[in-house]
């Protein structure tokens, strides 16, 4: 079977080089959209929970060119729905168009649908499908009308790792955490410090990354619901990454964070008691203007507020600058800032290293990195 490890711009590469970590075959990362690999149900459970900057493992079931809604029908409706979905199975349709004849997602959902409903009257001998059982939800993609079919293994984004259910004034979704963090260079035995912790995201993916915890561990995905998917076989996976997460849990880790905001770091608290870190990272309330941090050489990863985001760019402004004096108070030490702010270098008195662009939600951002 082929799969799609679906990721958001920027994190494309990040994805595939984990999907070869885990030992999957012909990774492909694809110019947009994330990356695809074959193999079976235990390896999609296996991508699906182990993924850090992944957004979704979706089934391939076909591609194929469609320039007319006749084509888009016979496509949808010559692949062979039987072998997966039941049928009381539920199957709402996903569309999304780009840069193709067909450009309509509420015309590609009626047309797929009903092809899906006619491939299935032909197997099951009904009429009428009552859509009560188990949800197969299903992607129409149309990218320069090459068309993708694909049933979404993963329910819920992979984002949602269970542990965040309040949020701050602006969240960092956790795939883009864990893809800042990986970006960072930072190492697990290296002290970690969030000036501007926020709500903790940050600080939890670094200690998942350390303690070698697979994101997805406590979740579930739709997958796990499917009646043609060997549970025995997922449910042994989990096993393995529950073990070895009770394995790494030993190791110590330096992970720190503040922030001047007491009812930001009370739901970070929260969130670290639901990701299972209670006692694991050291959370105060502190203007970053008072931060210094003891001992060796580590590195600072930053999501500061930005002009575009609050509303406030003389706010943002001052921020970069509490960074780059904050940097400067602590020699030696890697400070990685993600921030929309265009002036960000200037306030911070150097410009970066490197540099890299992601998007928070649909703001533009560039990852600044200050050797």
């Amino acid at each position: 079977m082929r799969w799609i490890a679906s990721a958001a711009f920027g994190m494309e590469g990040m994805t595939g080089r984990d999907l070869k970590h885990l030992g999957m075959r012909d990774v492909k990362v694809m110019d947009v959209g994330g990356a695809m690999f074959e193999g079976d149900f235990a390896d999609a459970f296996r991508a699906s929970l182990w993924l850090r900057t992944c957004d979704r493992v979706l089934l391939v079931m076909s591609q194929f060119e469609a320039r007319t809604y006749e084509e888009l029908f016979q496509g949808v409706k010559a692949i062979e729905w039987e072998k997966l979905l039941p049928a009381d199975g539920a199957f709402p349709i996903r569309a999304k168009c780009v840069k193709s004849q067909l450009m309509s997602p509420s015309d590609v959902q009626k047309i797929g649908k009903r092809a899906m409903v006619e491939r299935m009257k032909q197997t099951y001998g009904l009429d009428w499908f009552p859509e009560t059982g188990v949800t197969f939800q299903v992607d129409i993609s149309i990218r320069n009308d090459v068309v993708t079919v694909a049933v979404d293994a993963s329910g819920e984004p992979l984002s949602k790792r269970g542990y965040r259910t309040w949020n701050g004034e602006a969240p960092l979704r956790e795939t883009l955490a864990a893809a800042l963090i990986l970006q960072s260079g930072w190492h697990p035995w290296q002290p970690l410090y969030d000036p501007c912790c926020g709500t903790g995201t940050l600080l939890i993916e670094a200690a998942f990354i350390a303690l070698g915890r697979a994101p997805g561990l406590t979740r579930k995905f739709a997958m796990e619901a499917w009646p043609v998917v060997p549970i025995d076989d997922l449910n042994a996976i989990r096993r393995e990454a529950r073990l070895k997460y009770e394995e790494g849990s030993k190791r110590a880790i330096r992970i720190a964070g503040s922030d001047i905001d007491p009812e930001a770091i009370e739901l970070a608290r929260r969130h670290l008691k639901q990701a299972g870190l209670a006692g694991r990272i050291e959370l105060s309330v502190m203007d970053m203007r008072d931060v210094n941090v003891p001992g060796e050489p580590g590195v600072f990863v930053a999501n500061p507020p930005y002009g575009e985001r609050l509303d406030n760019i003389r706010a943002a402004h001052a921020v970069a600058k509490q960074l780059g004096a904050l940097q400067r108070r602590h020699p030696g030490w890697k400070l990685c800032a993600f921030s929309a702010d265009m002036g960000f270098e200037r306030e911070y008195g150097r410009r970066a290293t490197r540099r890299r662009r992601y998007y928070n939600g649909r703001i533009e951002c560039e990852y600044r990195i200050f050797e």
